[in-house]
């Protein structure tokens, strides 16, 4: 029996590892980070400690007009040669060390500071314009390509990220999540299996308010790369989830495109299945693939991505890597598995799994309270949606009893 037995043990690690969750109050009430920890913790098994973060959203509302860069250092000169960068680029309204606590699974730690900027008016008349966003992007760019030993890994209005080498759970306790508030959060839990476990390799990745989670394997990752250096966009990272959050800043936010829209050129229908479409919508999706082939994901994959205002999840074409998603109230989470979601909510009202290549999208319900005018019109702008969003369960959900955040 025990000879049979061993016959069906795999002689192979099974890659398909990493965890993603997400939640989200739709009606931006603040919650604790203690939630997220929670969520991601159940899924602990899918990690090795070699990798573990989480994205806030609403987390500095005081000071959420200016941009929070989070800086990892690996020693002093590398920190003032960043600020030099900084205080050339930036007024700076406040700076300090990102509070820790010490933890007895984290015992190696680079410096971790924080910046509250705004990108000085000369900046701007340099590059002969007056998006800041434009101007954060190409000096974070700078700074990750060409100061050795640091980096920035947050550089978005009234958010951050906070990752590192360990557990997420762990990385949370570290970071003292539970002490902050925040109204949107994703996390991963890490699986390395391409590059080292380090510090910077850990998700989320992020460039302004956008934050990536992923599980799965991004093979397109050289196409991807080759095609965001034409926009000068640096992948210095080493880990191809890095490109996930570069396109949805050139796309969405460069070009204009709807989120929804955007997801489509990254993760199209086949072109079989395009064959088989009506005439306008086999021209939209004709017109992506040719015009954003530079864009398109290969692989197995589900990915997670925060915004200010929103997240959205989708998978690959053929659902390689799983992702399912759930409503409650105003709250909407989404997750590798289920029981990550049942951890912190207590009975959803409905519960899905995602269709392949189709978005789940939430979006905050009244965005001028929390994000401001301005914002509050770019979110609009970004979350139009298409007969075919799934932002609803397409084939009806789970009923379930009463509850919430528990």
């Amino acid at each position: 029996m025990l000879k049979r037995h061993k016959k069906l043990i795999p002689d192979f690690k099974d890659i398909s590892g990493c965890g993603i969750s997400g939640v989200m109050s739709e009606a931006g009430e603040r919650f604790s980070g203690e939630f997220i920890i929670r969520s991601i913790a159940n899924m602990h098994d899918r990690g090795n400690g070699l990798g573990g973060g989480i994205a806030a959203y609403g987390v500095y509302p005081q000071m959420r007009d200016h941009y929070a860069v989070h800086l990892m250092l690996d020693d002093i000169k590398s920190k003032k040669e960043t600020e030099s960068i900084i205080s050339n680029w930036c007024t700076v309204f406040g700076d300090e060390s990102i509070p820790t606590k010490p933890h007895p699974k984290i015992q190696t730690r680079p410096i971790l500071h924080r910046y509250f900027v705004d990108i000085k008016p000369e900046v701007l008349n340099r590059f002969n314009t007056d998006d800041e966003d434009e101007a954060m992007v190409d000096m974070v760019m700078r700074i990750n390509q060409n100061v050795t030993g640091g980096f920035v890994f947050s550089s978005g209005r009234n958010m951050g990220v906070f990752k590192g080498v360990g557990y997420p759970e762990d990385i949370g306790e570290f970071f003292r999540l539970d002490e902050y508030e925040g109204y949107s959060w994703t996390a991963h839990n890490r699986f390395p299996t391409n590059t080292t476990g380090w510090w910077g390799g850990a998700h989320p990745f992020s460039l302004l308010d956008w934050t990536v989670v992923h599980n799965g394997e991004i093979s397109s990752y050289g196409i991807n790369k080759r095609y965001l250096a034409n926009f000068g966009y640096k992948c210095t990272l080493q880990t191809d989830t890095e490109v996930v959050a570069y396109l949805f800043d050139l796309l969405v936010r460069r070009h204009d495109l709807p989120l929804e829209t955007a997801c489509l050129a990254m993760a199209p229908p086949f072109w079989s299945q395009v064959d088989r479409m009506d005439k306008k919508r086999h021209k939209l999706i004709s017109g992506l693939r040719m015009v954003y082939g530079g864009a398109l994901l290969n692989g197995p994959f589900a990915v997670l991505v925060g915004f200010s205002g929103g997240m959205v999840g989708f998978n690959d074409r053929t659902k390689l890597r799983p992702m399912v998603a759930a409503r409650k109230g105003d709250m909407l989470y989404i997750a590798s598995e289920e029981g990550a979601i049942h951890e912190i909510c207590d009975g959803p009202e409905t519960v899905w799994h995602a269709t392949a290549g189709v978005p789940v999208i939430g979006r905050l319900k009244d965005p001028k309270r929390i994000l401001g005018e301005k914002g509050a019109a770019r979110l609009e702008a970004m979350t139009k949606m298409m007969p075919v969003v799934d932002s609803q369960p397409s084939q009806g959900g789970l009923p379930a009893s009463e509850g919430g955040l528990s």
